[in-house]
C-alpha cells in the first residue's frame, strides 16, 4: 500500500490544529495501540514484581528490577536510534512488541512449571528493558511521519498522554488479572495487549522515513552513535532540551512513584487503601489531564521558555510533595507536577525532533531517550543512597531542589548564548 503524499516542508508555518493526531486516520489507531502496549508493559510489572517478591523476598532483586528497566535506555538508545534511521520503523516496532510478548510467554511458562530461578528472572527483566528501548526511537520517527510539522508538538503530546493513560491503567488491570486469573494465566493474557500495535504495523503506510525521504545507509557502530551529541553541539537549544530531560531523569526520575508508600505513611494514610490509592492516582492522572488540557487549549507555545518554566514547576512540586504535612497539598502538588512534567517532556521532545538534522534524527532522538530515560538508572542509585542516609522524603526533596537549580542554570546559559549571538549579529 503506497504512503499518502505529505508535501508540507519542515519549515511550514501553518497554525497547529487541535487534536490533529486524533483526526488522522493513520495516527489515531497508533495512539490507542501505543496506550495498550504501554498498559501491557505495566501489567507485566505488576504481576512479575509480585511473583518475584513472593518467590525470592530479595531486596537486591527489587533493585535490579529498576536498573534492568532503565539501563538498556542508557546504554542502547543511541544505537537503537541509528537502527530507526536505517530500517523500516514499522518492523522495529514489531520486533519490540514481539520481544515484549516473548518475555510474557516465558514468564508464564516458568510460573506454570514452578522452575523460575533468579538468573532466569534477571535475563527476562533485561530483555523487557531492551524491548522498551528499541521501541522508543522508532515510535518517535513514525510520529514525525504522521504529523505535519506544525502539528508535531501536539502529536508528541497526545502520544505521551496515551502512554500515560496506559501507565495509569496498568496497575489497575494488572491487579485485576492477578486476582481474577492468577499470575500464570494473567501474564499469558497480557500478550493480548501487545497484539494491536503489532498488527497495526502491517497496515500503516508510513515507514518513519516517508516525510523526509532520507534513509541512513551507513552501518552504525555502537561507538559511532555516541558521537552524535558532539556533532549537534552547536545547536544550544537542542542540547539544552536534552540536558533538561537528563536533569529530570537524574534528579526525580521514578522516585516519586516508588516513594509514595513512604509519603502515605508520613501523611497518616499508610493503612488507608483509599488514601494511598488516591496519591498513586494523582501521580499518574496529572500527566493524562495535562496532555488533554494542553492540546485542547493550546495556551502554551512549544518553545524553550515553556520547557524551562514547566521543569522548574515540576521540581518545585516534587519538593512540595516531599516536605508537606498536608494530604490535600500532596495530592494537588502531584496533580500539578504531572501536568508540568507532561509539558516539559512533550515539548522538549518535539523541539528535539524538529531541530534535529534529517540525516541524524533517529540518533538524536536516541540521545534524548538516553538522557531522558536512561539516567533514571542513576536516580535509583542516588535515591537509595540518600534515602538510606537521610530518609526517603529528604532524598526526594534534594532531587527537587537540584532540578530547580539545574534548570535555572541551563536557562541562564541559553539566555547568555542568545544575547552573545544577538550582539555578534
Amino acid at each position: 500500500m503506497p504512503a499518502p503524499s505529505r508535501s508540507t516542508p519542515l519549515t511550514a508555518t501553518a497554525p497547529p490544529r487541535r487534536f490533529a493526531a486524533l483526526r488522522d486516520r493513520y495516527s489515531r489507531p497508533y495512539l490507542f495501540t501505543a496506550g495498550l502496549s504501554m498498559m501491557g508493559d505495566n501489567i507485566e510489572h505488576v504481576i512479575t514484581y509480585w511473583v518475584l517478591w513472593q518467590t525470592f523476598h530479595s531486596p537486591a532483586l527489587v533493585g535490579f528490577q529498576v536498573v534492568s528497566h532503565w539501563l538498556p535506555f542508557l546504554m542502547l538508545s543511541v544505537w537503537f536510534g541509528g537502527l530507526a534511521e536505517r530500517y523500516d520503523c514499522r518492523r522495529l516496532i514489531q520486533i519490540a512488541q514481539g520481544l515484549f510478548m516473548l518475555v510474557s510467554v516465558c514468564w508464564g511458562l516458568l510460573f506454570f512449571t514452578g522452575t523460575l530461578d533468579v538468573w532466569e528472572a534477571c535475563v527476562l527483566l533485561v530483555l523487557h528493558g531492551c524491548a522498551g528501548a528499541l521501541w522508543a526511537p522508532a515510535e518517535q520517527l513514525l510520529l514525525h511521519d504522521f504529523a505535519e510539522p506544525a502539528d508535531l508538538p501536539g502529536a508528541v503530546r497526545l502520544n505521551a498522554t496515551f502512554r500515560s493513560l496506559g501507565i495509569l491503567a496498568g496497575p489497575v488491570v494488572g491487579s485485576a488479572l492477578l486476582l481474577g486469573l492468577g499470575a500464570e494465566w494473567g501474564i499469558f493474557a497480557n500478550v493480548l495487549f501487545y497484539l494491536p500495535m503489532t498488527l497495526l504495523m502491517l497496515r500503516t503506510p508510513y515507514t518513519g522515513h516517508t516525510r523526509s525521504g532520507y534513509v541512513h545507509r551507513v552501518r552504525l557502530t555502537l561507538i559511532d552513535g555516541f558521537r552524535v551529541l558532539r556533532s549537534v553541539g552547536d545547536d544550544r537549544v537542542l542540547v539544552s532540551m536534552i540536558v533538561l530531560a537528563g536533569l529530570v531523569a537524574l534528579c526525580v526520575g521514578g522516585s516519586l512513584q516508588v516513594s509514595i508508600p513512604s509519603f502515605a505513611d508520613s501523611l497518616g494514610t499508610g493503612s488507608d487503601g483509599l488514601g494511598y490509592g488516591l496519591l498513586l492516582f494523582a501521580n499518574g492522572a496529572g500527566g493524562v489531564l495535562g496532555g488533554f488540557l494542553l492540546e485542547a487549549t493550546g495556551v502554551i507555545k512549544p518553545d524553550v521558555r515553556a520547557v524551562v518554566v514547566a521543569t522548574v514547576l515540576f521540581g518545585a512540586t516534587t519538593l512540595a510533595v516531599a516536605v508537606t504535612h498536608s494530604y490535600v497539598v500532596a495530592v494537588i502538588a502531584l496533580l500539578v507536577g504531572g501536568v508540568a512534567n507532561m509539558t516539559s517532556t512533550s515539548i522538549g521532545q518535539a523541539v528535539v525532533q524538529l531541530r534535529a538534522p534529517v540525516e541524524q534524527r533517529g540518533r538524536v532522538v536516541g540521545v534524548y531517550n538516553m538522557f531522558g530515560s536512561g539516567l533514571r538508572t542513576g536516580n535509583g542509585v542516588t535515591l537509595a543512597l540518600l534515602g538510606a542516609a537521610l530518609g526517603v522524603a529528604t532524598a526526594v526533596a534534594v532531587g527537587g531542589i537540584v532540578l530547580v537549580a539545574g534548570t535555572l542554570v541551563v536557562a541562564l546559559v541559553i539566555a547568555l548564548r542568545q544575547r552573545a549571538a544577538a550582539r555578534a549579529g
